[in-house]
Formats: structure tokens, sequence, C-alpha cells
């Protein structure tokens, strides 16, 4: 819950000239619903793409302060963030209702990014493969391996996010290698090896190229980093 429209707008301008080319990388901006429209109006012509933060599993009616599937397609976003800790954390969000949203989200052309991850408890008892293993279970219950192959999955250890503390990259890859096997169990190894997965929290440009040297690392979602155009350019453009 960050910027303005019109300091997103100013991010936005101050950060398209130091991304370059793109040409081998993808880069999606989240920013929250009343930026939407202003950001996705700077970036018009660019490589980059638009994503939502949240999404609302119908299409219209009587549900105060949500925001449909279908209006956010009006606004040219491609794709939606569900399930993110935080809205887990602090919004109830269940594992069930991050499945209705990845459905509706699919079904109105939105690819998801769905958000799994433990908390620092959870992780010291020892459940952090079996926890992360159901949440992806269940976000990907119904949903068919041609729309699977659309979906992102980003690992965010709850522990780790703006918090600072990182996971080891070798943590990390481990992590999302159980949720690439989890995959595969479900949908087989093409599609599998087909769906990004994701690491968040607490990336930084002092960490991005350690992290995505891992083998089962495809990307990163980044969270305080992005607010800051040199920090964000710097993280997706890591290997220069």
């Amino acid at each position: 819950m960050n910027k303005t429209p019109e300091e997103a707008a100013v991010l936005c301008r101050d950060l398209l000239p130091r991304l370059g080319a793109l040409d081998d990388r993808e880069v999606v901006l989240c920013p929250p619903f009343t930026a939407l429209a202003v950001v996705s109006e700077t970036i018009r012509g660019t490589k980059i793409a638009l994503g939502a933060q949240n999404v609302f599993y119908e299409e219209s009616g009587a549900y105060t302060g949500e925001t449909s599937p279908v209006m956010l397609k009006a606004l040219g976003v491609e794709y939606v963030i569900i399930g993110h800790s935080e809205r887990r954390q602090y919004f109830g969000e269940t594992d069930e209702l991050v499945n209705r949203k990845v459905k509706a989200a699919i079904q109105h052309g939105l690819k998801p990014i769905i958000c799994v991850g433990e908390t620092l408890d959870q992780r010291e008892a020892g459940i952090t493969e079996s926890l992360v293993k159901n949440q992806v279970e269940k976000a990907f219950s119904g949903v068919a391996a041609e729309n699977a192959k659309q979906v992102v999955v980003a690992y965010e250890p709850i522990w780790a996010i703006g918090t600072g503390k990182t996971a080891t990259s070798e943590e990390a890859n481990r992590v999302i290698g159980v949720i690439r096997t989890t995959l595969e169990g479900i949908y087989g190894n093409a599609v599998a090896e087909t769906i990004r997965i994701q690491y968040g929290g607490s990336v930084k440009p002092g960490n991005i190229a350690e992290l995505m040297q891992e083998p089962e690392i495809d990307g990163a979602l980044v969270g305080g980093a992005s607010l800051d155009a040199d920090s964000f350019a710097r993280i997706v453009r890591y290997d220069d």
C-alpha cells in the first residue's frame, strides 16, 4: 500500500529508462488499485506488463470494496497477485478462497501469481514442506493443465518479508524444488517445468544474483526494493 497515482507515475517514468531492452526477461509492475490506470498509461507501448495486488472471484454484484477480474482486464491488467501472505494474515484469506480467486482470474484471462510460504513458527516446527505442498495443491485444485502453464508461483517465507532476513539461496531453492515436485505430481514433468516459480522475501540488489543462480528459481517477487527506481532496476538487470 504505497504511492499515490501521481507518485506511481513518477516512479514508472524514473524506472523506464533504467531497464534497457528487456529482451530476455519479463517485468511486471503491481501497483495499488488506485494507481492501476495511471501506471497502465505510463507503461503503454513498453514491454512491461501490468499486475494487480488482489482480485475478487465474482464478475460484479453486492461486494462493496472488492474489484472484479472484469474490472482489472478493462484497465489493461495481465497478472494478479493472489494469496499474498499479508492477505492471508490480515484479511483471513484461506486456501479455499485463494483457489476461487485463481479460477476466476484464469476464466477472465488474467495470469495468477500465487503466493505460498510459512511463518517462523511453522518453520521452526519443521512443517515448511508439508504446509507449502498443501497450499500449492489447494491453490491449483480444479485448474486444468493447459491453464496451469499460465500461472506463476511465488514462494515467500513470511518470516523474510520486510524483515531484512532472507532465506539462503540454497534453502529457497530447496523449498521451490518441493513446489515444483508438487506440481509435477499434479500435472506431470512437462507442465511443472513450464510453470515459473519465484522467490520473494527481502529481495535486494545485493542478493538477487545469488538467488537467480539457483536452478529452481525462475524470478523474484520484489517488495520494498521496488519502491526505488534505481534499486528495482538493478534487481531486474542483476546480471549486467
